[in-house]
């Protein structure tokens, strides 16, 4: 018998070999944007730091750390991760209680709880425990429905309030944009998108009524910053001139007058972008911002590629987070929204949100890297 056919009609596919980022189910492209982003920082931290070392030391245990959350945490398969959104979303919202009964005070915010062992933020995470509860709760139901659209709200709206109340009103925004990023990819339909817009108006005065003091002078400030240019208006319009002042090029790496001369505050953490456009110009900060992109559109194709709906929600609204991350800082970095503390993600000095950051593109990369291959 001639089976000479027979073989001929069978296609033998040899063993693909595994390169170790493969095996640690690491992400290259995205990898490498986030490593651009990290070597960034590094530049201007020296820079913004006062050209000491020790800075960028504590900055590269803290990125150390991160990374070792984010590759543990890409091993893990994303069935896992809805399995624990429900336990990780109790926890969260009942250390937020916690802090509120028994947190420590810090500049007049009381965000923190103390262990003995460990002080760390809860509201840190929140930022991922909101998002996966919601995409756990909303990947069965899909479009959802009014029911469970008022739950999924109710869902968001409590670690926002209790974050709100610390008070930390750049965490909740970040908190509540992760929460709602889950309900608007789902499907919720535009009369539902248009109602909650006319809500969302309409309990403007009752949020500027339960506003802090400096929440308002905030707000205030943002409108005419040249009202108190010596007191609230001083952080914006100093960023203002350090931006303007950088022009087309740059002063250079090292020769910003604003950061070096003290004129610009939090010049390592809220305000660093404002260090970076001065001593690297237009052009600098076009390709900070091309670097930015490239993690986005990278983290957009894999929110494409997921192969359920659980991690398709999950890795939009990580995604969306931390796009709403960069827009907000840069934009109270220029002017064009309120200061409301949040960091500029991967470049601002500072551990605790780089961690949570990396976190959530363990998670993304685990969303990728699992993917059954289907066959061609």
């Amino acid at each position: 018998m001639n089976i000479d056919p027979v073989l001929a009609q069978l296609r033998v596919t040899p063993p693909q070999r595994t390169s170790p980022l493969q095996k640690l189910h690491i992400d290259l492209p995205l990898l490498a944007g986030l490593g651009g982003l990290c070597t960034l920082a590094f530049i201007i931290l020296y820079s913004s730091g006062g050209q000491d070392l020790n800075v960028l030391l504590r900055q590269a245990t803290r990125l150390g750390l991160a990374m070792v959350v984010m590759i543990a945490i890409a091993q893990i398969h994303p069935r896992h991760l809805k399995f624990y959104s429900p336990v990780l979303y109790l926890l969260g919202a009942l250390l937020l209680t916690a802090v509120l009964v028994m947190g420590k005070t810090s500049m007049g915010a009381q965000r923190w709880l103390d262990l003995g062992i460990v002080r760390f933020q809860p509201s840190e995470l929140t930022k991922l425990s909101t998002p996966m509860m919601i995409a756990w709760y909303l990947s069965g139901h899909t479009p959802p429905r009014l029911k469970q659209l008022v739950l999924a709200g109710l869902l968001v709206l409590i670690p926002t309030l209790l974050i709100a109340k610390q008070p930390d009103l750049g965490t909740a925004v970040l908190v509540a944009s992760a929460g709602s990023a889950v309900v608007f990819l789902a499907g919720i339909p535009w009369r539902y998108m248009f109602a909650l817009g006319v809500l969302g108006g309409s309990l403007l005065p009752v949020v500027w009524h339960f506003m802090h003091g400096y929440q308002r002078d905030r707000v205030l400030t943002f409108l005419n910053p040249e009202g108190d240019p010596l007191g609230r208006g001083y952080h914006i319009i100093q960023s203002k001139i350090a931006i303007g002042s950088g022009g087309i090029y740059g002063k250079g790496w090292l020769h910003g007058t604003q950061a070096h001369l003290e004129f610009l505050p939090e010049r390592s953490t809220d305000f660093i972008f404002a260090v970076f456009a001065e001593e690297f110009g237009l052009v600098g900060c076009l390709g900070l911002l091309g670097l930015y992109l490239f993690v986005l559109g990278r983290c957009f194709y894999i929110v494409v590629q997921a192969q359920d709906n659980f991690s398709r929600l999950l890795a939009g609204a990580l995604t969306v987070t931390f796009f709403v991350y960069v827009f907000v800082n840069i934009g109270m970095v220029i002017g064009i929204l309120p200061v409301v503390g949040v960091p500029l993600p991967l470049i601002s000095y500072g551990g605790t949100s780089m961690v949570t950051l990396l976190a959530g593109f363990g998670m993304l990369m685990s969303v990728q890297t699992h993917r059954k291959l289907l066959p061609s």
